[in-house]
This record gives structure tokens, C-alpha cells and sequence, in this order.
């Protein structure tokens, strides 16, 4: 992997300067606006090269919206200390930013930033990507038939194995079931899903986190662990059996805990990283613990992605209030994630 600018990040130790690929999101939300809050702190350019990708003109209408004094330079101009660089995906074109609004044109251009982005770090031209939110309703206006960004990167990546894992400092929570509906979850609950999800978490965890040797909880799927088969048989036919596997295969592997009381009493702290069996068990306690400061990162893609861990924000796009807080934080994990590749292959 060839990095940017090596810098000094401590007393003799030069680390890499990886360069980032950030998309701007839904242009209607808030995505433009928590990419830009970031980068008005210049100090930032110390720890990686910022590489802004989607459309100059809607990053130029949220920048002159919220009274940001920012300067843009293509990629093909000479760097300039506090001068950010655009990979313009419509160099002709001034696409419609409207605030608030759901649109095809808004969604369309959200997923052509993040496959041009998604392009750069596969060709080596960007060490990582950080997405910035986007609208699943109106991508679907615009004709994708994609859940979101974490299965349309790892499409574009072909990548048939990775996990959707939300990580703030050492809380980690992966998911067996991603963005489908509830009704669909126990028939993807399968004993290969959970092989396959574990299998990527611990990869990650000893690669990108530096485990050596991680340990991970599994939650049951129903509550009270389905209580000895009273209140369901998953756990006992599907989800201890993959715990067992796991085991043999030498993982640290425990579960499966109730739900209910798993993050409440505190036990996430006694594991590397929790996984959950569907979308809002995992999130819902992590988003309640880490809201803010919790970032979204896609385990097992041969290239690194970080996401903020909140939405578009419609109602209050263009208003100036979006906490950048949660972008900075991917923005940071990215970069670490990055560094410890590097060690790793060295």
C-alpha cells in the first residue's frame, strides 16, 4: 500500500500520512456540512490528506451556507498548505442542492461519489475511504436496488464476506443481519451466518484493532436468550451450535447472552466486540452508549471504510447545528486502521 507523506506523530517515530477519500453524502443533508466543520481545523492535515470526492459546486454552496472560509484546489493543482483537494465528479455541472429535500438527483449523486471513492482506494489512489450519509429513500428513487453503502461498497469491491461493525474506542458491535426487514431476520440467522460474521470480526479485530487474540460475545436472538427453547429455539439449534464451531476452530467465542441485560449491566466491557443478531439490537445499545462519537466501519473489505454513526439530518441541513463530532471520529478510525495495516504488512 503506498501512503502519503510520512510524518513524525511522536518523539522519533515517523507514521504515514495516509490519504483519505471523503464523499459528501445526501448534497440535501448534512453530510457537506460535518465534512467541512472537520476541515476548517487545519491542524488535521498533520495526520492525513484529506481528499474531498462528489460534486465541487454542492461542498461550495454548504461551505458558502454556513459562512465556512474554505479553498478548494483540484487534484491536479499543486498542494497548498490549507487548500483542500476535490476529486469533481461533475466538473461541468452545478447539481440543485435544496435542503431537506429527498430527491433522485440527490441520490443519484451520492452513489457516484461514494463509487468514485470506492475507485480511488481500489486503485491505490486513496488509503482510505469515509463516507458521509446518505438518503436509502432516495437512492431508491434513483433506481439502486443497494440497501446502503456498506453493500454497495462491497460490491464494487467484490467482496461476498464482511461485516457491518459500529466501533467507539473499545465498544464494538457487529451484526449477523444488516438493513432488511425484521420479518426476514431468523431465516438469515443461520449457523453459516454466524460462522462467516464471527470469522470476520476476529480477522479484524487481530488486523485492523491489533488483538492478538479477541474475544467476542454473541447475543441470542430471542429475548432472555429464548429462556431454555420457552420463548424460542434459535440459541439453542442455531446459535450455540456456531458458538460451538467457533471453539473448535480455536476463537474465543461466548454466548449466547440475553439481549436485554447484556449492555445495561455493563458486561460489553469484559469483550473485544459484540455480535448481534439483527440491525437495531446491535445499535440501538450502541447508539445509546456512543451516540455522537460512534463510527461505522465495514470488517472484512480489502479496502478500509469508516462511516459516521447517524443519518442525513434533513430537518436540520443547512442550518449550521449538525455535530461533526461522529465524522471526526471516522475520520481518525480510518486512519488508524489504516497505520495498523501497514505495520501489519511490514
Amino acid at each position: 500500500m503506498e501512503l502519503g507523506t510520512t510524518l513524525e506523530d511522536g518523539p522519533g517515530i515517523p507514521e504515514p500520512r495516509p490519504r483519505i477519500a471523503i464523499t459528501h453524502g445526501d448534497p440535501n443533508g448534512i453530510g457537506p456540512e460535518v465534512v467541512l466543520r472537520c476541515l476548517t481545523d487545519t491542524r488535521m492535515e498533520r495526520f492525513f490528506e484529506p481528499v474531498l470526492v462528489g460534486s465541487a459546486h454542492v461542498f461550495r454552496v454548504h461551505a458558502e451556507k454556513l459562512g465556512l472560509d474554505m479553498v478548494f484546489r483540484s487534484l491536479e493543482e499543486s498542494p497548498e498548505r490549507g487548500a483542500v483537494g476535490i476529486h469533481d465528479i461533475t466538473p461541468e455541472e452545478e447539481p440543485p442542492v435544496t435542503f431537506g429535500a429527498i430527491t433522485k438527483e440527490a441520490g443519484q449523486l451520492s452513489m457516484q461519489a461514494v463509487a468514485a471513492a470506492t475507485d480511488l482506494a481500489l486503485t491505490g489512489k486513496a488509503d482510505a475511504v469515509v463516507t458521509a450519509p446518505i438518503s436509502k429513500e432516495a437512492i431508491a428513487l434513483a433506481d439502486y436496488t443497494v440497501r446502503g453503502h456498506t453493500e454497495f461498497i462491497a460490491q464494487r469491491a467484490n467482496s461476498r464476506s464482511h461485516a457491518m461493525m459500529l466501533v467507539a474506542d473499545g465498544l464494538r458491535v457487529g451484526l449477523v443481519t444488516g438493513h432488511m426487514s425484521i420479518w426476514n431476520v431468523p431465516k438469515r440467522v443461520t449457523t453459516k451466518a454466524i460462522l462467516e460474521k464471527v470469522g470476520v470480526m476476529a480477522n479484524s479485530l487481530r488486523r485492523d484493532f491489533g488483538i492478538p487474540r479477541p474475544k467476542i460475545a454473541v447475543l441470542g436472538l430471542n429475548p432472555h436468550a429464548g429462556d431454555g427453547g420457552v420463548l424460542g429455539r434459535e440459541e439453542g439449534k442455531t446459535i450455540a451450535p456456531a458458538i460451538l464451531q467457533c471453539r473448535d476452530k480455536g476463537t474465543l467465542v461466548f454466548g449466547p447472552f440475553a439481549a436485554d441485560g447484556f449492555f445495561g449491566a455493563g458486561c460489553y466491557r469484559q469483550y473485544d466486540a459484540v455480535l448481534a443478531m439483527y440491525h437495531d439490537q446491535g445499535l440501538v445499545p450502541f447508539k445509546t452508549l456512543a451516540f455522537g462519537r460512534g463510527v461505522n466501519y465495514t470488517a472484512g473489505l480489502p479496502i478500509v471504510r469508516t462511516s459516521p454513526d447517524h443519518g442525513t439530518a434533513f430537518d436540520i441541513a443547512g442550518q449550521g447545528k449538525a455535530s461533526h463530532g461522529s465524522m471526526r471520529s471516522a475520520l481518525f478510525l480510518a486512519r488508524d486502521i489504516v497505520r495498523a495495516r501497514c505495520r501489519q504488512a511490514s
